[in-house]
């Protein structure tokens, strides 16, 4: 995992290994599920497959975030889009794939010990499951997605 200074702006960090790869419903998008490193934490999510490309087997790197900012400082202006950072650093330069979407909804894991958080990216959509503890900080609300291969 790699050491950002986001600070408070990171909600989540894990690599996942790649375990499934779906592409039969679109021609540009693809399913993939994965597995954290450490067994605790599942994960679905739907990817443009022009811009990311991945195989079963890869590990690639995941962090939430409620902001791009290297220093972790919430986005103040609303009407400002995440690639209009004129000059500026941001998490988005040091990973291949970024997206911006919601945390709608939380579900109880079926076990009872684990939660299931949805995303969804314009349409494309993330589910985590893992224990409570690992996604304690997600809330409903705005977040980055960056990928790292």
């Amino acid at each position: 995992m790699s050491n950002l200074a986001a600070g408070d702006a990171q909600l989540f960090e894990e690599t996942f290994t790649i375990t499934a790869y779906d592409q039969s419903k679109y021609d540009r998008v693809a399913r993939i599920s994965g597995t954290s490193t450490d067994n605790q934490t599942q994960m679905q999510l739907d990817i443009n497959v022009e811009l990311l490309s991945v195989r079963v087997g890869q590990n690639l790197e995941f962090v939430l975030a409620t902001s791009l900012s290297v220093d972790g400082t919430k986005d103040e202006d609303e009407e400002k889009g995440w690639r209009d950072v004129r000059g500026e650093a941001s998490l988005a330069d040091m990973y291949d794939y970024v997206c911006h979407g919601k945390i709608y909804k939380f579900e109880d894991g079926a076990d009872g010990q684990t939660i299931r958080a949805y995303i969804s990216f314009g349409g494309l959509l993330m589910m985590l499951e893992g224990p409570y503890k690992k996604l304690t900080p997600l809330r409903v609300d705005y977040t980055y997605l960056l990928i790292k291969k």
